[in-house]
C-alpha cells in the first residue's frame, strides 16, 4: 500500500493513500483515537489563531481536536454542529453540506441554545482537514445565521487547493493524488 509521510511539529505519521473516486485518492488522516496528534497540534494552531471567544466544529472528527484546542486557549466551552437534529435541540438551525470524504449530502445542525450562546461572539471555525471547503462554508453559514462573527477558519491540515486560500489558518499541507 502506498503511503504519504506527514510531519506535524515533532510527530510523524505514515498515512495510507486511499481512492475516494475513480480519479482521486487522498492520504487518509484520521484524528479520532490519535491522542498524540491532537495534543501536539493544538498548541501549534492555538499560537496561530487571532483572539476568539468560542470555537465551533462539525461532528465528528474535529471534536477531540477542538476539545484540546479549547483547553489550550483557556476556554470552558466549545460548540459542536451535529449531523442531524436531536430531540433535545431547541429551535435548531440547519444547513446542508456535501464534503469530499462523504460524497453525499449531510446536515449540519446547531442547537438553538448554542446559537444563542455564540450570538455576537467572535468564533473560530475549526476542523481536522479543510479540502474543498464545503463543510467549512456550511458551518460558516450556520454561525452567521446565529449572529456570530467568524474571526478565523482553521484546521490542522489544508488539503489540495485549500493550501492557496488566504482565509484559513492551518499547520501543514496534505496533497491530493490523481489516479491515472
Amino acid at each position: 500500500m502506498k503511503t504519504y509521510t506527514l510531519q506535524i511539529g515533532d510527530v510523524t505519521r505514515e498515512l495510507p493513500i486511499i481512492p475516494i473516486s475513480d480519479t482521486l485518492s487522498i492520504a487518509s488522516f484520521v484524528i479520532l483515537g490519535d491522542t498524540e496528534i491532537v495534543s501536539k497540534s493544538a498548541p501549534l494552531l492555538a499560537a496561530k489563531l487571532p483572539e476568539v471567544d468560542v470555537l465551533v466544529t462539525a461532528e465528528a472528527k474535529g471534536i477531540p481536536f477542538v476539545y484540546e484546542l479549547s483547553k489550550q486557549l483557556g476556554m470552558s466551552r466549545y460548540i459542536v454542529a451535529r449531523k442531524n437534529v436531536k430531540p433535545y435541540m431547541d429551535a435548531p438551525l440547519v444547513n446542508k453540506v456535501t464534503s469530499i470524504t462523504t460524497q453525499k449530502e449531510q446536515l449540519l445542525c446547531l442547537d438553538g441554545t448554542d446559537a444563542e450562546y455564540i450570538k455576537g461572539k467572535r468564533v473560530a471555525l475549526v476542523d481536522d482537514v479543510i479540502s474543498t471547503g464545503e463543510s467549512l462554508r456550511a458551518l460558516e453559514q450556520l454561525v452567521e445565521e446565529a449572529g456570530a462573527i467568524v474571526a478565523a477558519k482553521a484546521a490542522i491540515l489544508a488539503e489540495g487547493d485549500a493550501k492557496d486560500r488566504e482565509d484559513i489558518v492551518y499547520l501543514e499541507y496534505l496533497p491530493l493524488f490523481e489516479i491515472k
